[in-house]
């Protein structure tokens, strides 16, 4: 019983299901057993090429940070926190001592390990060990699955918060995966008055539309940023998230947003983009990036609890941690399908 299954990746493309010893916990650290991992971009990124950006896989990598699970085991000054306890694991684990850390900005500390992200262990495994600091309470009638939901929803709170998105914004999203549609929920919560979604499946922006999206625009029939100026008055939005990660998108962002307006630069892979500076400085644009977050945890928790928030339809496809090359091969063919894929344990 010292033993649990873990899915690593040993190449692109190559995971394999292999025994390894259960992680001792310390003080101030708790023993969780996971119960559903969800599949984020970032993990698409590793299991394809090794790689996301400029951080490389150098070693066999247990991916997955958009865990839920149990409470087994607390280690010595835990309190709060008792066996079978239902919690989600914030993933990023920082220094706390940094000037990052010191002012919360502690998404940006330079220590930080990040679960599932090269060199950190992720939680495609059958028991993690986290500190404490780093384990929040789901609600309880929440499942398991849908919780996992929960850190994507961070990320899009986030950038809600970068882009200032205030009651009466108007607000255009590029990209309707897991973080966009989950942006377009809280834009709503914040009280923007119109929320545009653009991106190339009718699956997706099905979604969009039932989620609240005032207007979805599939980029491969009408050009978005012709749509959304006609649907804008012709001034553009408020604010622009881009949460696909594309070059295109970014490009098309400083053509929507409305002059004096935001660009949230949220999506992971845009590269290096081309854009004028005159307009810049002549539109008097506010261009910002977002990376992963600080202090949403709390936020993102109350707002699902009480039941604004629709996780659960965002899950279309579950799998079982023997199943995950399956998972993993699966959402690569089939992008036009899978919204969130979550991978959950027995």
């Amino acid at each position: 019983m010292n033993v649990m299954l873990a899915a690593k990746l040993y190449a692109p493309n190559n995971i394999k299901i292999e025994k390894i010893p259960i992680p001792t916990f310390k003080e101030n650290e708790v023993l969780i057993r996971i119960k559903a991992v969800g599949i984020c971009g970032s993990d698409i990124h590793l299991y394809k090429n090794g790689r996301i950006a400029s951080t490389i896989m150098k070693e066999p990598l247990i991916l997955g940070h958009e865990a839920t699970g149990e409470i087994v085991e607390v280690g010595k000054g835990v309190s709060g926190f008792q066996f079978g306890d239902r919690v989600i694991i914030e993933p990023g684990i920082s220094c706390g001592e940094c000037p990052f850390c010191r002012r919360g900005e502690y998404n940006l500390c330079p220590a930080q390990a990040f679960k599932g992200i090269p060199d950190t262990q992720g939680c495609l495994c059958e028991y993690v060990v986290v500190p404490r600091h780093y384990v929040h309470k789901l609600p309880s009638d929440l499942p398991f699955a849908d919780g996992t939901l929960i850190e994507p929803f961070c990320v899009a709170l986030q950038g809600l918060s970068e882009g200032n998105v205030k009651p009466g914004d108007t607000v255009a999203i590029l990209g309707a995966g897991p973080v966009g549609l989950m942006a377009l929920q809280g834009a709503l919560v914040r009280g923007a008055a119109a929320v545009y979604v653009v991106d190339l499946y009718p699956q997706r922006l099905e979604l969009a539309q039932k989620l609240g999206a005032a207007s979805i625009i599939n980029a491969t029939v009408e050009d978005p940023i012709k749509a959304i100026r006609d649907l804008s008055g012709g001034m553009g939005t408020d604010v622009v998230m881009e949460t696909s990660g594309s070059a295109v998108c970014a490009e098309q962002a400083m053509k929507i947003v409305r002059r004096g307006g935001t660009i949230v630069f949220v999506g992971v892979g845009c590269g290096e983009v081309k854009f004028n500076v005159d307009i810049l400085t002549r539109s008097r644009l506010k261009l910002t990036g977002t990376f992963r977050y600080a202090n949403q945890y709390p936020v993102a928790i109350k707002l699902v609890s009480t039941e604004r928030i629709d996780l659960h339809s965002l899950v279309t496809h579950r799998f079982s941690l023997d199943k995950v090359q399956e998972a993993f091969e699966f959402l690569t063919t089939h992008k036009n399908e899978v919204i969130k894929a979550v991978i959950t344990m027995k």
